[in-house]
């Protein structure tokens, strides 16, 4: 796989979200969904998480 500066970004910003989103969520309660979306990007799935309130 070649990585772009685009899909090094997104894999940078996914990795820093990781580890800050638990900490949110113990903290305010909120029930998280995954979904697995494909990115161009990257070429592959990845995962997003979301926090419902």
């Amino acid at each position: 796989m070649k990585l772009t500066r685009r899909g090094f970004l997104v894999t940078a910003a996914a990795a820093g979200t990781a580890r800050v989103v638990p900490q949110i969520a113990a903290r305010t309660g909120g029930k998280r969904i995954l979904t697995l979306v494909y990115d161009k990007a990257m070429g592959s799935m990845r995962a997003v998480e979301r926090l419902v309130y």
